[in-house]
């Protein structure tokens, strides 16, 4: 692996913290935008470099693998009690609007924490499957993330 767990670790954590940055008072809703453009491509790098570390663990490194992905599961977590606490603070209107959106991650991190349940469970013949099911569901929880932040920076006014 090109780098060490707790460098990985580190790394998605910063990510998820920088799309969570409040920007600063004054600031236009231009620059504003600008801002939060910025924080999801540098938080779409970041993850994507830690995403293709995970895909070299081996069953050998299974262990180290679920541990690492308990770290961003409870990174996501926090992501999204992060983004529930912003629209608590927004109009009903957007509270409204939000609610099947924060629903919808709720149940897809449940799925991924389902998923890493298997992949704690599998067995060396079932490692490669296990693994790519649970990736591809992370890919795809971090990529509904990605759209729930930007709707609420462009709906709710930070």
């Amino acid at each position: 692996m090109k780098y060490s767990k707790p460098a990985i670790t580190l790394l998605v954590v910063a990510a998820f913290a920088a799309g969570c940055n409040k920007p600063p008072e004054g600031n236009s809703a231009a620059e504003t935008k600008k801002a939060t453009a910025q924080q999801f491509d540098k938080v779409e790098k970041d993850t994507k470099a830690a995403a293709e570390d995970m895909k070299e663990y081996t069953y050998a490194k299974k262990a180290e693998f679920c541990k690492q992905m308990q770290t961003q599961l409870a990174a996501l977590n926090k992501d999204l009690d992060d983004l529930s606490a912003k629209v608590e603070r927004s109009s009903d209107t957007a509270k409204a609007e939000a609610k099947p959106r924060l629903d919808a991650l709720r149940q897809q991190t449940a799925k991924l924490n389902k998923q890493l349940d298997e992949a704690r469970n599998a067995t060396e013949s079932t490692w490669n499957d296990v693994k790519t099911g649970f990736l591809k569901a992370y890919d795809d929880v971090k990529e509904a993330f990605k759209e729930s932040r930007q709707w609420a920076s462009d709906q709710i006014a930070p």
